[in-house]
């Protein structure tokens, strides 16, 4: 079995891969690593459908979602982060 991954290592991981400003990841699955939801700012987001938004996310985690078995997202831009919260 592999190493069990944290909120901290996905969140570390797509500060550095997709330049996220704002993220709130949190483990559902009772503190095994095994789901996962999250809601991701980046503005590399910007322009992108949600399709190709959650590929770059996967892309990112390609290797950790291989022992993950559940993972939700929630993709914004940094506007519609701001405007979600006004």
């Amino acid at each position: 079995m592999g190493e069990q991954i944290s909120t901290e290592f996905i969140e570390q991981k797509l500060k550095k891969e997709l330049d996220a400003t704002h993220l709130d990841i949190e483990d559902v699955s009772g503190g095994c690593g095994a789901k996962f939801q999250a809601l991701i700012v980046s503005p590399k987001f910007e322009g992108k459908p949600l399709l190709q938004r959650h590929r770059m996310v996967n892309t990112a985690l390609q290797e950790e979602l291989k022992t993950i078995h559940a993972f939700q997202m929630k993709t914004l831009t940094p506007e519609q982060w701001e405007k979600q919260n006004s």
